[in-house]
């Protein structure tokens, strides 16, 4: 049986400590533990936490590091076998580790993640993960149960076990001796997409991403940026730039960089064109961040082919386009995205 070493990361958000903590406490498991890497709260956190649950580790940091710094500061405080990153607005079920522990018992698996359903509504499934995530040959990322904002109720659909091309980093479970070996999360990133960029380094190393469908949890989400922001419009642009740079076989970088480029200016002015300057404005400052970054990408990502065992893509990553499955097709559901 493997053991977890659970990693929460927090800044400011006692409340949400307060409503989702209890049931990560309770989880129903024999060798697991948990871990609040702080950065520098001061709303109270910490001395709530050693009041409350004396027994929860407390990795105290000296600044705001977001989610790729303050998880990657917490890794050393971790004792277990396994990692597992959770976000501090996410409840678990009380036997949620039971069957993570199965997916790491097979084969070549470096990463899972749990089924995400939504908090606010719990017959569905949540935004930042559902049933496992997936990306199309041009960059683009989607989940077993939500492509772009069409988001599908779950009734079991999605109850087997395919290897996936992502695990949503709101509770992402990964071997730790992995973790490090690959790098870590990338810190250039901050916000959003690092998780993608793990698994994708991972599988360019011959391992698996899987999903455990018999273990659930529920995310609020929308803490750190809320859907629509400009600053989440910058970070997902410039981040899928970076991730792609990083990260496509040598082959995909000649034939489908440009093409992404392409679509990202049309994007930025059918956001002009529809009374959106901020979201345009948004995408721009993306690509010049990225253009400006372009030396230290190509660094890693000369440092990072060294060590593909594989010198095509991942086959989890689907040769379709989802942008023109979704909006010129009308596909709506990843059962028919697939067919």
């Amino acid at each position: 049986m493997k053991g977890f070493s659970i990693i929460i990361v927090t800044w400011n958000a006692l409340e949400h400590l307060k409503n989702f903590l209890p049931s990560v406490i309770l989880t129903d498991y024999p060798d697991f533990e948990i871990i609040i890497a702080d950065n520098a709260s001061d709303d109270g956190s910490k001395e709530w936490i050693k009041s409350t649950y004396p027994d929860i580790k407390i990795a105290s940091f000296d600044r705001n590091y977001g989610y790729c710094g303050g998880n990657n500061r917490g890794v050393p405080f971790a004792e277990k076998e396994i990692l597992l990153f959770l976000n501090n607005d996410v409840k678990v079920e009380k036997n949620w580790l039971h069957d993570l522990n199965r997916v790491f018992s097979e084969g070549n698996v470096a990463a899972a993640q749990p089924k995400m359903r939504s908090f606010e509504n719990p017959e569905f499934f949540e935004y930042a993960g559902a049933a496992g995530g997936f990306m199309d040959k041009y960059g683009y990322t989607f989940c077993r149960g939500r492509i772009f904002d069409k988001v599908e109720k779950d009734h079991g659909q999605y109850d087997n076990q395919p290897d996936l091309f992502w695990a949503s980093g709101a509770a992402l479970a990964i071997r730790k001796d992995l973790f490090i070996k690959s790098g870590r999360f990338d810190e250039d990133f901050e916000f959003h997409m690092e998780e993608i960029d793990l698994c994708w380094r991972l599988q360019n190393q011959g391992y698996k991403i899987s999903y455990a469908p018999q273990s659930v949890v529920y995310h609020l989400g929308g803490g750190s940026l809320p859907m629509g922001s400009p600053r989440k419009v910058y970070y997902n642009f410039r981040n899928s730039l970076f991730m792609l740079w990083k990260n496509y076989s040598a082959s995909s970088l000649q034939k489908r960089f440009m093409i992404r480029l392409f679509l990202d200016v049309i994007a930025a002015w059918k956001a002009l064109l529809t009374g959106n300057p901020k979201e345009w404005l948004a995408v721009f400052k993306a690509h010049v961040h990225f253009f400006f970054s372009l030396g230290s990408m190509n660094k890693k990502r000369r440092q990072l082919q060294k060590l593909r065992t594989n010198p095509d893509d991942p086959e989890t990553m689907l040769n379709i386009s989802v942008i023109w499955k979704y909006f010129f097709k009308g596909t709506k559901s990843f059962t028919d995205l697939k067919n």
